[in-house]
């Protein structure tokens, strides 16, 4: 972490440097980094002393010597003026804190001003400046809460995965494609704020909407996506009405007949690795109906594993497609289909990831309903090994189609 980098330099150099010369190193590093406010945390030196030591530097004239002051002067820190506030601090937050104890970091619920005030009422007089102060040097911050709790897990989850990892390999092994798929989060079209920064010149930022509120006319776009992950290549459908199982096998068509057939002109079988839930999920009856008539349409033979319940970010298109998708459209307002759709094709990594990306105009109505008996008719083969997430679905030859789109 850049902080610590900073922190470990001074600390090392703090019994050689006087009050002038912490200054100009402080002022030094806040230049090269575009930030006082991570110096001024690292070295535990106020700003505004690192905005005059800024000044110093820029403006190529010192403060006289004489503003040197001998060890030991200067403002007493408030921790040795008040012996007892850093554990009245202790005693607020407590109840509040998160993490681990024994880690060197945990966070803390409650503001800073709230804290400083509750501190003023133990008699403390303190401000929430120093409150944030004595956090850092508690190994408090103020975070957010990350999606990390999964809730229970499966008791055959790590046999899922080593089953569905040997499959991949069989596959690959034969040469048969593997496919990871999944819907990406629906993206509002329009002029809208999207999450992260991206260069622009100095006090120039683009402008967006103040509101989020949907454009009736544009309304939003469901990316779906399929990874193929011995090529590492990605197809991305993107889709503007609902996101169900009929829009997530047309994703797969279209993959198939645009890069697939290309990829793997031999291709008899292929592997599909999907979420337990959502348009692709295990009990969707459309799903593996359309899956049904699309391994009929190609004389594929397809093959299905899910992730266990709660497990969907160990997909691997999550982290090794949709990750990438979003770094490369941040804080590029999503401003019409055109631009979504070109931002996603332009996806790239140093790895050779390529990515190619169409727009999906058609409709695919809800409430579409598939009986029992109507799946049963399909003759899904189900795998010896928890056979509701592993299965196959077999072509029927009189109704294979020659296809092309």
């Amino acid at each position: 972490m850049l902080e610590e980098v900073i922190s470990k330099k001074y600390n090392l150099l703090k019994p050689f440097l006087n009050e002038k010369s912490k200054r100009l190193f402080a002022a030094a590093e806040a230049i090269s980094l575009g930030n006082i406010s991570l110096v001024s945390r690292a070295m535990d030196i106020s700003e505004e002393t690192i905005k005059k030591g800024c000044n110093e530097l820029e403006s190529g004239e010192s403060l006289s010597d004489d503003n040197i002051r001998a060890p030991g002067g200067g403002r007493k820190k408030i921790v040795d003026k008040d012996p007892t506030v850093v554990s009245d601090l202790e005693t607020l937050i407590e109840p509040t804190s998160r993490g681990d104890p024994e880690s060197p970091l945990r966070w803390t619920s409650k503001s800073t001003r709230k804290l400083a005030e509750e501190l003023k009422k133990m008699g403390h007089k303190v401000s929430h400046s120093r409150v944030a102060d004595m956090l850092r040097m508690l190994g408090y911050s103020l975070q957010a809460n990350k999606k990390t709790i999964e809730g229970t897990s499966h008791p055959d989850r790590d046999q899922q995965f080593n089953y569905i990892n040997e499959k991949c390999k069989a596959f690959q092994e034969e040469k048969q494609p593997v496919i990871s798929v999944d819907a990406k989060k629906k993206e509002a079209v329009g002029n809208f704020k999207n999450g992260g920064k991206e260069l622009r010149p100095k006090k120039d930022p683009l402008k967006v909407n103040v509101y989020d509120f949907v454009d009736k006319e544009l309304g939003k776009v469901n990316p779906y996506g399929v990874y193929d992950s011995t090529n590492n290549e990605g197809w991305v459908n993107v889709g503007i009405d609902h996101d169900t199982a009929s829009f997530a096998v047309e994703s797969i068509r279209r993959w198939w007949y645009m890069m697939g057939c290309i990829s793997y002109p031999d291709a008899k079988k292929i592997l599909i690795t999907a979420d337990g839930g959502g348009s692709n999920g295990h009990r969707v009856r459309l799903w593996k109906t359309e899956l049904q008539k699309l391994a009929d349409e190609t004389g594929l033979e397809i093959s299905v594993c899910h992730f266990p319940p709660g497990t969907s970010k160990w997909n691997k298109i999550e982290h090794r497609l949709f990750s990438y998708i979003s770094i490369n459209w941040r804080g590029k307002p999503l401003t019409s289909y055109e631009v979504i759709v070109n931002l996603i094709a332009g996806t790239t990594t140093r790895k050779g990831l390529k990515v190619k990306c169409m727009l999906d105009e058609n409709e695919y109505p809800k409430g579409i309903k598939i009986t029992k008996e109507e799946v049963e008719e399909l003759g899904v083969i189900h795998d010896k090994f928890h056979g509701e997430w592993n299965y196959t679905l077999k072509p029927n030859v009189s109704k294979i189609n020659n296809v092309v789109l």
